[in-house]
């Protein structure tokens, strides 16, 4: 018996179940301050989006083989990336002349690492997509959009909420971050 493909309303349920991660990371980015403007904010927002629809259909054609595999370290690997740059902040929220990051965050390879760490549930999800014989281009380009736009919503409050509060902000994203890898390994592990 085969099961029914997904509605565009479960879909997007799906979109924002998983952009959830990528707005409280971009929460945390924005406190730092590096995406004030529109050019850094939308470049990292659209690297979200890009590697969430990436993931998911890169998880798709996976299959599911590759499954039992990767569902042992996804979430390791999400929690070691996340507390990279969680660490990070927090160290600079203590100490006033430090920064959390040495380069921009919406840049180079802390962006690849935030990106990579906020999508690799989306590779679980493609893999559901193609049991299910849901369309995985719309499917991924739906998920894409909505982790784009939640980036920015959370790059805006992050940013608005880092000039309210100052280092506080940063101290408290880089807690976020951390508990954001860690609630991902006990979903995994519960």
């Amino acid at each position: 018996m085969s099961q029914p493909m997904l509605t565009l309303w479960e879909i997007l349920a799906v979109a924002v179940a998983l952009a959830m991660d990528v707005f409280a990371v971009s929460l945390g980015v924005g406190t730092t301050g590096y995406a004030r403007t529109p050019r850094p904010a939308l470049r990292l927002a659209f690297h979200f989006g890009l590697f969430q629809g990436l993931m998911t259909l890169v998880g798709w054609g996976a299959g599911y083989s590759l499954e039992p595999f990767l569902s042992r370290v996804d979430h390791w690997v999400a929690l070691g990336l996340l507390t990279i740059v969680g660490l990070r902040m927090i160290q600079a929220g203590l100490r006033p002349e430090a920064r959390a990051h040495s380069v921009d965050p919406t840049r180079g390879g802390t962006m690849v690492l935030l990106s990579t760490a906020t999508s690799i549930d989306a590779f679980a999800v493609g893999l559901s997509l193609a049991f299910l014989r849901t369309g995985v281009v719309a499917s991924a380009a739906i998920i894409g959009v909505v982790s784009l736009a939640l980036a920015i919503a959370g790059l805006g409050l992050g940013n608005h909420l880092g000039e309210r509060f100052g280092r506080r902000m940063e101290f408290l994203g880089g807690f976020l971050l951390i508990a954001i890898g860690l609630r991902v390994v006990f979903t995994h592990l519960g």
